[in-house]
């Protein structure tokens, strides 16, 4: 195969894949507390420099050729994936179990079938059994889960649901309507660097090897939720559509690429392979 047809057709499926993370980004674009998925796009030789060093290798030896195919070098490559966690902006709803939180390193926890995970899709409601839940029906951890083990439930009495920027959550009996009654508090978790998050979908976030209870730094002391505020998307449509029609231009150029790597393989093999000489 010429090496020209494998960088382009290399190039091409990078740009599909890019195509994809920005599609997902869209179709996101009115998803509560959704952060902007990006890709950096490197090349082999990026990759090979950096093998270089950590080894390290001299260039020009046998040893470090065996990490570089000149035929390739150039070949575009996706060598990072990331969430921008930038704040969305916020948008008041008046529901009293619409939460936001007002630092971008902040995260609710909620307990999925997987384990421990972390959202900052704060469209919290009242499932059949009174505990407070995600939209998938995922129970909403209180700062004594690990203790507990129990979920935050809220008795069907409860009138005037009160959340405070602590997450401190109390209600009104409705026998005394000027006593309020203490229920639970939010787990509210810090992450000290939200890019070490992996997506896992559905608006959720772990670790590379799964969120621990060790690992997470609950945070007993906060005024950064916000109650009767939704987060929104953080997204961009008008980068995502700019990169969109980028992304087009660039397959579509690669496309007329391989069409003219395959016109000189074909003029080539009619011209050279197929000739009759005496």
């Amino acid at each position: 195969m010429q090496n020209g047809f494998y960088t382009v057709a290399g190039a091409m499926v990078t740009q599909f894949n890019r195509l994809d993370q920005i599609s997902n980004n869209l179709a996101n674009l009115n998803t509560n507390g959704y952060k902007e998925q990006n890709l950096v796009i490197g090349d082999f030789m990026r990759i090979y420099q950096q093998k270089r060093d950590d080894l390290p290798l001299q260039n020009q030896t046998k040893e470090a050729a065996k990490f570089l195919n000149r035929s390739i070098n150039r070949v575009p490559h996706i060598v990072n994936e990331y969430n921008d966690f930038s704040m969305g902006p916020m948008k008041a709803t008046g529901n009293p179990l619409d939460l936001a939180l007002g630092e971008k390193d902040l995260f609710f926890a909620v307990e999925t079938p997987a384990g421990v995970r972390l959202t900052r899709d704060g469209a919290f409601k009242l499932d059949e059994q009174g505990r407070v839940v995600t939209k998938e029906g995922y129970p909403v951890l209180s700062s004594g889960y690990f203790k507990s083990r129990q979920p935050i439930y809220v008795p069907a009495e409860a009138v005037n649901l009160k959340i405070d920027a602590g997450g401190r959550i109390e209600y009104m009996d409705q026998t005394a309507l000027d006593t309020p009654v203490y229920v639970d508090r939010l787990m509210v978790v810090r992450v000290e660097d939200p890019e070490s998050l992996k997506n896992e979908g559905g608006n959720l976030f772990t670790t590379e090897g799964g969120l621990k209870e060790s690992e997470l730094t609950i945070v007993t002391q906060t005024s950064a939720v916000r109650q009767g505020m939704i987060e929104k998307s953080n997204v961009n449509p008008v980068r995502q559509m700019t990169e969109l029609i980028e992304t087009n231009r660039l397959v579509e150029m690669y496309q007329k690429a391989m069409n003219a790597q395959m016109d000189d393989l074909n003029s080539d093999a009619i011209n050279k392979l197929a000739s009759v000489r005496a």
